[in-house]
């Protein structure tokens, strides 16, 4: 049974391809060249100890550094073709479908890695559920166009056929061998990943994902920029372009988890953010001892009664919550169905952002970081506000992408998310 719903026009068609991985013996560990996703990286920070980890780590080429975008992407392909030639990066003999294993204790995640066909979100088949920024999809455009390949997969999810259905006994087959690399990177997590090379195997993941559609989690700029460089390639068969290495999980069985993605509003400080709120929106502050998590839990009981904010960044947190409902219908779109209109980030974003502190959504001013206690310790070198999100539910997130509707950009941060740096998809070997 197909739990997620039919595809419009077909479902999703997965096909191996020749994994280009590090060479363990040419590099100092494989925890050491891996990376969280790029938009994970918090700069400059994280940035730093990634480069230092290894000479070779992977964000040095999802993350290039240098004085101008066209000096980074430069940078970036000749990086990569260097590491080739050199032997630290080297491709897989033979076309595969490759099993992905994440554990932490009892958190236990596996899925499936392949190239994807592409589809456009009116065909029903990969759906998207957020919006996305032109300047994050033009920037990973020139970035993938210069260098070639798909630096890191997208992470999707769908919802397989209940029971031990014959792609999951492929899958699970898999791990029955030794993997292809196994290390654990520093956040705790063992990552595992094996080949699935044999016809009958790749074969019956194909046909029962042939059947499904499939929920972006997280990649949405990716999967922007996958569609915009296959548009480019139609003077004739986008060959490899019209293909995007992805992760798909099957949630029935592996379910993800669902976090909030945080602000860091760069040039607001925390007493002008609470002045503009004074008569609109409740203000509690907490205790100065209150430790974050001890914060989160408060501001999660607020967010089951409405929309609730933390605001932080000068030492303490403050609550806030039930919004004057006059502001919201002035200032919240009415065309959309009510989950959207009642989401924390299209308040944030709407009434917030836009119309209570007229803050412009660019660089500039806000920052999205998913981790909260980086984002509270950036707000407090920066003199900012970092506003502390709740996470939404995983149903609703569903029920708005299968109807269409596309939520605020940074939304969710679905986990746990694939390492990067341990399988890339060069598109010359296509």
């Amino acid at each position: 049974m197909n739990n997620e719903g039919p595809a419009a026009n077909g479902g999703l068609h997965l096909f191996p391809f020749r994994g280009l991985r590090y060479v363990p013996e040419r590099v100092g560990s494989l925890a050491a060249v891996t990376s969280p996703p790029y938009d994970v990286v918090v700069r400059p920070d994280g940035l730093h100890h990634l480069e230092s980890a290894d000479p070779h780590n992977i964000v040095r080429l999802i993350l290039p550094q240098a004085g101008s975008a066209a000096e980074r992407n430069r940078q970036a392909a000749e990086t990569l073709a260097r590491w080739v030639a050199e032997g630290v990066l080297a491709a897989d003999p033979e076309p595969a479908l490759y099993v992905y294993e994440q554990r932490r204790g009892e958190l236990l995640q596996r899925g499936i890695i392949g190239a994807l066909a592409l589809s456009e979100p009116s065909e029903g088949v990969v759906l998207p559920h957020e919006d996305v920024m032109a300047d994050v999809v033009a920037d990973r455009a020139a970035l993938m166009r210069s260098t070639a390949a798909n630096l890191e997969p997208l992470l999707l999810t769908y919802r397989g056929d209940e029971g031990r259905s014959a792609a999951a006994a492929a899958i699970d087959a898999a791990t029955e061998r030794p993997p292809l690399l196994a290390t654990t990177t520093e956040d705790g997590f063992e990552h595992r990943l094996w080949a699935v090379t044999d016809p009958d195997g790749i074969a019956r993941v194909q046909q029962e994902l042939s059947s499904h559609q499939a929920l972006i989690a997280d990649g949405h700029h990716r999967w922007a920029t996958y569609l915009r460089l296959r548009a480019e390639h139609t003077d004739g068969d986008p060959g490899p372009w019209n293909l995007g290495l992805v992760l798909l999980i099957d949630t029935v069985r592996h379910p993800l988890q669902v976090r909030a993605i945080h602000r860091v509003l760069h040039r607001l400080p925390v007493p002008a953010a609470l002045g503009a709120l004074a008569g609109s929106w409740r203000v509690r502050t907490l205790d100065e001892d209150t430790p974050l998590p001890d914060a989160l839990t408060v501001l999660g009981d607020a967010a089951a009664d409405g929309n609730a904010f933390l605001l932080t960044g000068d030492g303490r947190f403050h609550l806030v919550d039930r919004p004057d409902p006059r502001l919201l219908a002035r200032t919240v779109p009415s065309g959309p169905p009510d989950a959207w209109r009642s989401l924390d980030a299209t308040v944030l974003h709407a009434t917030l952002l836009d119309q209570v502190w007229r803050i412009p959504d660019g660089p500039a001013d806000i920052a999205y970081i998913h981790d909260a206690p980086s984002a509270v310790a950036k707000a407090e070198r920066g003199g900012g506000t970092a506003v502390l999100m709740h996470p939404v539910r995983e149903e609703v997130v569903r029920d708005l992408a299968r109807a269409g509707v596309t939520m605020p950009r940074k939304s969710t941060s679905f986990g746990p998310k694939p390492a990067t740096g341990l399988v890339l998809r060069s598109l010359a070997l296509d």
